[in-house]
């Protein structure tokens, strides 16, 4: 039992992450610090410690070539100035303590410190710790708050542009998805950075008062406790204290003004691919400058009192130096570089498969005259109106619609624009930009002043007019749309008419890793148990095409599961689907009173389809008679333009039987006919039927053909 425990023990042990527990041990020696008193050899080493640590910080910030790039920065900066903070509570205690017994109570590290800067005068130790302060006070740290305050002001009032250049780029293609949302989680990290820094920066200015407080505490203190406790002479007590006190000040001082400097790096630097020392040598070696430097330098060493070997030997310096770069220069730029550099770029280069271009799922090409609605600094809302589109749809249908790639295309007119799906055109149209679109919806009360055109999303007639027309066209009942509104409304069109398009088996796939989230088993007695993917992608597909949202995919997950038993048809699938989402597919179609007001086919005609259905296998590459077929779709648009006479959506009902086949057929002949079946109707839906669809000589249709 004993073994047993000792082996999960082990085990336990080695799953441990002992990496996590140093930030809180830094906690709790900084507290043990403030507390606990130090021997003079601890100290030693912590101050060593300390100055180590400070050293490596600074390194780290000239080596960085963005600020994220040292993100801890300003967690850093609050542990370091802490450790130093208690360092100096620690050896204040010391000083004061032990301080009688000689220079070396608070460790040799003070001790030499303190010796080696006052040199046996205790005013000079004075003015280089007083130097030492207002460079870090004064200069360093006050400017580093100052540029941190800045930073994170201008950060953060530059953070909605920066937001709204993200999306332009994704709405226009230049970027993907995942590329959107790495950026934004760089903005909202340099947002906060620089935030932190802004506050981080008060710590070190703190700290630079702490130390002048500390000084002044170790230093009368200790005065008065060396005449007073210890009855040292005031001689004795000042040459001890005032060593003691000088070298705790510069032990801390020091690492405090490197950290400082570290602070002001940071928050100084400008982001770019290079680290500051490649900044500062590609900048700063200007060959004119180096020798307009050497010039100078020599004029001033031939003034009579200078030092002529100093200035001298400075100003040849800087001639070789910008000889150096000169040579540099021209080694990258030498015929022959230059020439091999030609060369490689004229060569034909060999033909390889990040040559060749995917298609663009979704695209906009326009012509050049219609870039200004693209350009969003000169006001153009097109990006703005398609990122709109992308949302409503994506939220109607139930998938994400792709991103719409925005591109100029040279080769179409300057007016014109193409919706291309796949590579294909799939709409064209024309726009004018900085005139307005009056369209006359079917009545109007007069004429209006223009350039008559068609509207490109549905064909009706409009009139391109002036936007000082507006509110008369308005009030002649015209509806008036801009430009950029007009582009959309088409591309809303193209895109809803050509959802099952746009679905494919990535989208399927991130659809069911949402359901998952909420409802894994489901999606576990599904794919691929029952039915493989690719069927489920079919059988979205074919409710899109049939009008219908995918939006409640946890009951066609359930439907599926229930009927992939039974046929794995993705056209059969669809139908058995269907009634369960009728009543969301009836909610779209009722009127205010909460009627359906529908279609029906003459009961004769519904049988003869029914029959000739039944004999070619349920529709499947059947062709009717001409006669029949033009009678009977006909009589649909007459009945479905009377229907929409009387403010009712064109709504058919036919048996479940008939219905895939007639909603296929009517889809390219009947605009918005809207074909349902018996079984889709919800058993307590209020149904109304407002018109009969019959057609003559209906024996004509007995001998279909295949």
């Amino acid at each position: 039992m004993s073994t047993l425990s000792l082996s999960t023990v082990r085990h336990n042990l080695s799953k441990f992450n002992f990496t996590e527990l140093g930030i809180p041990f830094l906690v709790l020696l900084i507290m043990g610090m403030l507390v606990i008193p130090l021997h003079p050899v601890l100290l030693d080493f912590l101050f060593t410690f300390n100055i180590a640590a400070s050293v490596l910080i600074i390194m780290i910030a000239i080596r960085v070539r963005k600020p994220l790039e040292f993100s801890a920065f300003p967690t850093i900066l609050l542990f370091a100035t802490m450790l130093r903070l208690a360092l100096n509570v620690a050896s204040t205690r010391v000083v004061l303590v032990d301080g009688h017994t000689g220079h070396d109570a608070a460790g040799k590290v003070i001790a030499a410190f303190g010796e080696f800067v006052i040199g046996g005068n205790y005013i000079v130790g004075f003015i280089i710790f007083s130097i030492l302060m207002i460079i870090n006070f004064i200069v360093v740290t006050k400017g580093a708050g100052r540029v941190s305050e800045v930073n994170a002001r201008f950060t953060l009032d530059a953070m909605p542009g920066k937001q709204m250049s993200i999306d332009a780029d994704l709405n226009a293609g230049v970027i993907d998805q995942e590329t959107a949302k790495k950026r934004r989680a760089e903005l909202s990290q340099e947002s906060d950075f620089f935030g932190s820094m802004d506050g981080a920066s008060k710590f070190v200015s703190g700290d630079a008062v702490a130390g002048l407080l500390i000084l002044l505490i170790n230093l009368f203190g200790g005065l008065a406790i060396g005449i007073g406790q210890h009855g040292l002479s005031f001689s004795e007590a000042g040459r001890i204290y005032s060593l003691l006190t000088i070298g705790d000040g510069l032990v801390a001082q020091v690492p405090s003004l490197l950290l400082s400097l570290a602070t002001a790096i940071i928050v100084t630097r400008v982001t770019t691919t290079e680290s500051m020392t490649e900044q500062a040598s590609s900048q700063l070696g200007n060959p004119t400058a180096l020798f307009v430097t050497a010039c100078i330098m020599a004029i001033l060493g031939m003034v009579p009192g200078m030092p002529h070997l100093v200035f001298i030997g400075l100003s040849a310096g800087s001639m070789a130096l910008g000889v150096m770069v000169l040579r540099r220069q021209a080694v990258g730029s030498s015929p022959e570089k230059l020439a091999e550099a030609k060369i490689a770029a004229e060569a034909p280069k060999e033909l390889g498969w990040e040559d060749l271009d995917q298609v663009d799922l979704v695209g906009l090409e326009i012509g050049y005259g219609l870039v200004p609605l693209v350009n969003v600094e000169t006001g153009g809302q097109l990006m703005t109106r398609v990122k709109g589109v992308r949302k409503k749809l994506s939220a109607e249908l139930g998938f994400l619609i792709q991103p719409v790639r925005i591109r100029d295309a040279l080769n179409i007119d300057p007016d014109s624009y193409h919706i291309v799906l796949k590579g294909v055109i799939r709409g064209r149209g024309k726009i004018k930009v900085g005139r307005e679109m009056a369209i006359n919806p079917g009545q109007v009360y007069g004429a209006l002043e223009g350039t008559p055109t068609q509207e490109p999303a549905f064909g009706l007639e409009a009139v391109w007019i002036e936007p000082s027309q507006r509110d008369h066209a308005r009030a002649l009942g015209y509806t008036v749309v801009d430009a950029a509104t007009a582009v959309a409304t088409h591309l809303n069109k193209v895109l809803r008419e050509n959802a099952s398009d746009l679905l494919g088996h990535d989208e399927v796939q991130q659809l069911l890793d949402k359901l998952i989230a909420k409802s894994p088993k489901l999606v576990e007695d599904l794919i691929p148990a029952k039915l493989p993917l690719g069927a489920l992608t079919r059988t979205l597909q074919g409710l899109l095409s049939d009008g219908v949202s995918i939006r409640d995919m946890r009951t066609i997950v359930e439907t599926l599961s229930e009927v992939s038993v039974r046929t794995q048809d993705p056209d059969q699938l669809t139908a058995l689907v269907r009634p369960r989402l009728g009543r969301m597919i009836v909610q779209g179609l009722i009127d205010d009173k909460a009627t359906l007001s529908v279609m029906t086919l003459d009961p004769n005609l519904e049988q003869l389809l029914h029959n000739v259905l039944q004999q070619h296998d349920s529709g499947q590459g059947v062709v009717m008679e001409p006669g029949l077929a033009e009678r009977l779709f006909a009589a649909l648009r007459e009945g479905a333009k009377a229907v929409e006479a009387l403010g009712h959506n064109a709504v058919l009902v036919v048996s479940p039987a008939v219905r895939p086949w007639l909603a296929k057929s009517v889809r390219s002949r009947v605009n918005d006919l809207v074909v349902l079946s018996y079984s889709e109707i919800p058993d307590d839906q209020s149904v109304k039927v407002i018109h009969t669809v019959s057609a003559e000589s209906q024996n004509d249709g007995n001998n279909p053909r295949r």
